[in-house]
């Protein structure tokens, strides 16, 4: 019987001391306490996933090095796997060392390197072509790092080379339904090796990406477990026997795979990583009585704690009273810091001073805008002041038209509900009351509207949410020609207007905050359009 433990952790990005002291915490532990004869660590576990350009400095290549070496001679009475980057010369590769009594027995350096999406891996490594099958406590065990699971060749190699088990390091992160995706890969590699494999996923908010652990194994008979637990740091501990070819899971709790409670989840726990590993300890943000902004200060109370959440009011002349009754509700229910900072002072004096400038001029956008920027002056002015991160609240059907004022309620150093659209905002908001009180009801069921002007409706600029994000999910997320989507059954002039939106609005999106992203297409790292460009689906409306 082999004992295997896998560490499925966080390891951040460029801190390679920080996460070799965790790799011999998780070493003895595994040892120690587990009796495991094998300790697997994630893809790149030394330095973090993805480290993007550290990779090309020497320095950091040189302390990867040695620092794989002093874990190397720490290592005693258990083989472990870890990941890290590896220089040869001028080649760099993505690869695992294979740690056996203070050597190394064995390296195997990464196939298929990704390309596509999030992924640039080529612009850093060179692929691999050896597989690599080592024998601990009488297995044959081989190795695979992330992509190659996702494809045939590397694994018949391993099977071919004589492994029992595969077992994949990665660094794998979420986009919607992505344990389905996992579990489907991992019956097509058993289905043309015959063999058992196990999915060590790490987990944790890097930038824009969130790692959601759900780790997966499958047996022998093509059993598949249930995922490991969703963004949460776990030693999972499975038993391989080879004679049946039989997985024994000792400690391998299951984790969440509903659709809202992940995702929200995985929104949670990208602000926290992203807030406290950049070394902030709170957040400020408006407080519209708005739906996104309410379920923004909600994730960032879950994340954070109410006490380190600063909400804003910031009402003009052209705020309901209603919005101030349900942002002081939300603040009760959420126990939240707050303060109430009227704008209109701040807005008469701009529109006193452009005055001559704009004379002989009507009012449009720009004088609404004028109020968006005064807010976003108050939450820069709040968070240099007293260091709290500033959070943006727009969510994907805004950015994606434009409908947003860059410098406005577009400014913050990160935005939760960035790749969520607008019915999601909603959909989420429903979910999070099903656990406690966070959202008012009253919040949920009105209009969305940003108040920047009287009796204003975000459908007087917008077609219905539904229709909207439709659109937006076809012709952004699935790159849907706008044929495609007129066929679909909606009208021409209505998805021909959308697309112009999103064209003209990208280089606002390039001056935003980054976000989490939870669908296959975000904007930002996945979506990669020119600002400059002469290409056009339709007539633009160039308004800002």
């Amino acid at each position: 019987m082999l004992k295997i433990a896998l560490a499925q952790e966080d390891f951040l990005v460029g801190h390679i001391t920080g996460n070799r002291d965790r790799i011999l915490e998780l070493i003895e532990q595994a040892r120690d306490h587990d009796g495991a004869d094998l300790l697997v660590l994630p893809e790149l576990a030394l330095t973090g996933y993805p480290p993007e350009d550290l990779v090309l400095r020497p320095g950091f290549m040189r302390r990867t090095d040695e620092t794989l070496h002093q874990i190397a001679e720490a290592v005693r009475g258990i083989d472990v796997i870890v990941g890290h980057p590896r220089a040869d010369g001028e080649r760099r590769f993505n690869s695992v060392s294979w740690l056996r009594e203070g050597q190394i027995i064995g390296q195997y350096d990464k196939w298929d390197l990704p390309n596509y999406a999030v992924f640039d891996e080529r612009r850093y490594f060179v692929p691999g072509r050896s597989p690599l099958v080592v024998n601990v406590a009488g297995v044959k065990v081989g190795v695979l790092i992330c992509e190659d699971t996702w494809t045939p060749e590397a694994a018949r190699a391993a099977a071919d080379a004589g492994a029992q088990i595969i077992v994949s390091a990665n660094a794998s992160p979420y986009y919607q339904r992505k344990h389905e995706d996992r579990a489907r890969v991992l019956s097509d590699r058993h289905r043309e090796t015959g063999l058992p494999l196990i999915y060590l996923n790490c987990v944790g908010g890097q930038d824009e990406l969130v790692f959601d652990g759900h780790s997966l194994a499958i047996d022998g008979q093509g059993r598949l477990s249930d995922p490991a637990p969703l963004c949460k740091e776990s030693l999972l501990r499975v038993d391989f026997d080879p004679a049946s070819g039989q997985l024994h899971y000792r400690d391998w709790p299951t984790g969440e795979t509903e659709d809202l409670p992940v995702i929200y989840r995985v929104l949670q726990r990208g602000l926290r990583d992203y807030a406290l590993k950049n070394k902030f300890s709170s957040v400020v943000l408006g407080l519209s009585g708005g739906i996104d902004s309410a379920l923004t200060a909600a994730l960032a109370a879950d994340a954070l704690g109410p006490e380190n959440v600063l909400g804003v009011m910031m009402p003009s002349r052209h705020t309901s009273e209603l919005s101030l009754i349900l942002a002081t509700e939300q603040v009760d229910q959420l126990g939240l810091a707050q303060h109430n900072i009227s704008i209109e002072p701040v807005y008469q004096a701009l529109q006193k001073q452009l005055a001559e400038a704009f004379v002989g001029t009507r009012e449009n956008f720009t004088e609404e805008n004028l109020q968006a920027r005064a807010r976003g002056n108050i939450i820069m002015a709040l968070s240099n002041k007293f260091g709290h991160l500033p959070l943006a609240t727009s969510n994907k059907s805004e950015l994606a038209t434009g409908y947003s004022t860059i410098y406005g309620d577009m400014c913050g150093g990160f935005s939760p509900l960035k790749d969520c659209l607008k019915q999601l905002v909603y959909r989420l908001s429903r979910w999070r009351n099903t656990i406690s009180p966070a959202i008012p009801e009253g919040v949920i069921e009105r209009p969305p509207s940003a108040e920047l002007r009287p009796d204003q409706l975000d459908q007087d600029s917008l077609p219905p949410y539904d229709v909207l994000d439709e659109i937006i999910t076809r012709y952004v997320e699935q790159d849907q020609p706008i044929s495609e989507i007129v066929d679909a059954g909606i009208e021409e002039k209505l998805v021909r207007r959308v697309a112009g939106m999103v064209l003209a609005a990208e280089y606002k999106r390039r001056q935003g905050a980054p976000g989490p992203r939870i669908t296959r297409k975000a904007f930002g790292r996945d979506r990669r359009y020119p600002i400059t460009s002469g290409w056009r689906d339709s007539g633009i409306d160039r308004s800002h």
